[in-house]
């Protein structure tokens, strides 16, 4: 009864009449998906039969899915000349839960009868409020459609979300309430075998959807994981503190002289905005629903970075050659550690049933809570990370919160969301470990670790999108300064692809935050003995200026020629920081890079560079340059003689009359040697015709 009358309460006092019946009917309106299409028990396992076991007396749920309805009504199946749809009248339902438009995707369907679909939506709501005038109406966004669809490409995945949109105007047009079976269920393509139809655990969370908006029971008072005592909350710009409560439970909050109420919606779903927290005041936050109190203490106001890429960002600062000392002089209260370390370490080893099965819903990380920086708990963070926020912090005088998910051997691919690959590489989506896009060690490892499990739709960590969902995707509420980035190990084979993947992730992160300019610092990589590692970090050179506010931090010279781990990372972390000083916090007095080739020209046989970052040319070791070459119109490149001139460098060779390219540092493994006046390294590179 409780349930009950909860729910009449906040549907309005319109509804209230029906708090005297003995039942409450629930009409399922739908296609294959309400049905339970392709469930091996429908009976039992349909979403409707589940809401029927969850939600009991007194309600009573009747399924009136047909396979291939579609709402509209010149489709090739309309759901109004169909018997359910006659069935659905009859039952009169009190509640209608309507769940159509996957079949309108159709070519036969939505391109000719596009116009018709909200008129079509909108007469099938009004003969049911013929057949139930107070019938109170539940739309939902429609399920996924998963890239393996055969049509998906070709009409499909674009007219699915034309479709969500005018389901979204429908709801508002009507007052009926917007409930949303696609969010639960896009994460977790393994859920749709058919990249159509939902498995029984699908289907279950659908059923718990409906649950949901029905009882307005959200499970209580609930924020992202990633709040917790000693954590750093964003300075200096309005913030936003979100999460869920059971439907029109009042929220209060309170921080600092801050004082905030609000009301969760009927979806269960609440939000405070926060005027600008003061750097370096340390705060409680206080938030309460009913009897439910949550209390985060220790809290203080500084800049937060997230910290991701593959294992050399993981690579711990006890691992480095500077670490020992380093470690001991780490008591540093206003450093903030958020670690999400994998649960499952990507080893060449065959991970268990359990593992696999936590790894499916996207439980691969631990539980992380913020530390404070100390030399009992500094030694296990990224010392990238590590070294990177020690400097800002020492710099800048700023508590600074470090947020590290990195994983060993992750593609980059891993890490971009969903709809940026559907909507913008696709292919890439497809046959994931067999594609020619993934490198064959990646595909080699995952299928180690996966190689228990015969089910082709079995996750793993190095699937396209895998790691957005399991870890940017639940940091998304929480506002931050900006990202450094170390990855390229794993697609070092494939330049061009990564050019574009590179480019999508840093769209997909600072959409994902809404910060259209938000700072992605990242690393070049290393110098070793791989073959395409001289192309592949002149790719990440010419990416620095795909974009405004990304910096590069060089590091071939910290390199290694047969060790992909560097274990001097001390400068690689404060190169990052050099950078973020001067792009992030506006200290134009700090170099933020070695010198970076920006023009390039020719006169007769000598070849003259022109750099940013210039001042002070000089070797690192005080002996003759190294490494640049040259090449004629045969393309064949020669090593080249190099001499500084003020801040340019002439280069030639006797070997090439007339040069028309220059490259420097291109070798995988290279002992270039030039810097400028604050020792930083220059990029390799590649400039001319």
């Amino acid at each position: 009864m409780k349930k009950q009358l909860f729910f009449f309460f906040f549907l309005g006092l319109s509804f209230l009449g029906f708090a005297q019946k003995k039942t409450i009917k629930v009409a399922c309106v739908g296609n294959s998906i309400t049905y339970g299409y392709l469930l091996e028990n429908r009976e039992r396992d349909a979403y409707p039969s589940v809401l029927q076991k969850k939600i009991g007396k007194p309600y009573v749920v009747g399924n009136f899915g047909k396979s291939g309805a579609t709402l509209l009504s010149k489709g090739h199946r309309p759901y109004i000349e169909q018997e359910e749809y006659k069935q659905a009248l009859a039952f009169a339902g009190d509640i209608v839960v309507i769940h159509l438009g996957i079949n309108d995707t159709d070519p036969r369907n939505w391109p000719n009868y596009r116009d018709d679909f909200i008129p079509d939506y909108l007469a099938l709501i009004d003969s049911f409020k013929k057949a139930n005038p107070k019938a109170h109406f539940l739309i939902a966004l429609m399920t996924p459609i998963g890239h393996t669809h055969p049509r998906f490409e070709s009409g499909t995945r674009d007219w699915h979300t034309e479709i969500q949109q005018a389901i979204e105007c429908i709801a508002k047009e009507t007052n009926a309430q917007l409930i949303d079976f696609h969010s639960p269920l896009y994460a977790y393509p393994q859920l749709l075998p058919d990249a159509v139809h939902p498995n029984a655990e699908g289907a279950a969370m659908i059923a718990q959807v409906v649950y949901s908006a029905i009882t307005g029971d959200y499970g209580g008072l609930q924020l992202p994981a990633i709040y917790g005592d000693n954590m750093v909350l964003q300075h200096g710009r309005p913030l936003v503190i979100e999460g869920i409560a059971n439907a029109g439970t009042r929220v209060d909050l309170s921080i600092g002289t801050q004082h905030h109420s609000t009301t969760a919606t009927v979806n269960g779903q609440w939000q405070v905005h926060l005027s600008p927290l003061k750097a370096k005041e340390t705060y409680t936050l206080n938030i309460r629903s009913g009897k439910e109190r949550k209390v985060f203490k220790n809290i203080i106001a500084g800049d937060v970075w997230l910290c991701s890429g593959q294992s050399n960002m993981e690579f711990t600062l006890d691992q480095t050659s500077t670490g020992a000392n380093d470690i001991q002089q780490a008591t540093r209260p206003n450093i903030r550690f958020c670690d999400m370390k994998a649960r499952w370490r990507t080893d060449a080893v065959q991970w268990s049933n359990t593992a696999l099965d936590s790894i499916n819903h996207l439980q691969y990380f631990t539980s992380a809570q913020w530390q404070t920086c100390s030399p009992e708990t500094a030694g296990r963070f990224s010392a990238v990370g590590y070294y990177f926020g020690k400097k800002l912090q020492e710099e800048t005088d700023i508590p600074i919160g470090l947020i590290c998910n990195a994983v060993g051997g992750s593609p980059i691919e891993a890490w971009v969301d969903r709809h940026t690959l559907e909507r913008n590489f696709p292919r890439i989506l497809n046959d994931w470990r067999n594609n020619d896009f993934i490198m064959d060690w990646v595909r080699k490892r995952a299928g180690e670790n996966i190689a228990k499990v015969t089910d082709k739709n079995q996750r793993h960590p190095y699937e396209p999108c895998y790691l957005y969902e399991a870890s940017i995707a639940p940091l998304k509420s929480l506002a931050i300064k900006g990202v450094v980035w170390y990855q390229g190990e794993s697609n070092a084979h494939n330049k061009d692809a990564y050019s574009k993947l590179f480019t999508l992730l840093v769209e997909s992160w600072r959409n994902t935050w809404n910060q259209a300019d938000m700072p992605f610092y990242y690393v070049q990589l290393s110098s070793i003995n791989r073959p395409s590692w001289g192309w592949f970090r002149e790719t990440q050179r010419r990416l620095l200026y795909s974009s405004p506010h990304l910096g590069m931090a060089v590091s071939y010279d910290c390199g290694h020629p047969t060790d992909v781990h560097p274990k001097n990372k001390r400068p690689i972390g404060e190169r990052l920081a050099y950078w973020a000083l001067y792009d992030s916090y506006n200290r134009k007095d700090i170099v933020p890079s070695g010198p970076l080739c920006k023009l390039v020209l020719f006169s007769e046989t000598r070849a003259i560079l022109d750099f940013d970052y210039s001042e002070g040319l000089q070797s690192n070791d005080g002996k003759a340059l190294r490494s640049f070459e040259v090449a004629g119109s045969n393309g064949i490149f020669y090593p080249a003689t190099a001499h500084i001139v003020g801040n340019k460098i002439e280069v030639s060779s006797i070997q090439v009359t007339h040069p028309v390219q220059v490259r420097y540092g291109f070798s995988p493994f290279t002992d270039g040697n030039l810097v400028n006046g604050a020792g930083l390294p220059a990029s390799t590179f590649l400039i001319g015709k």
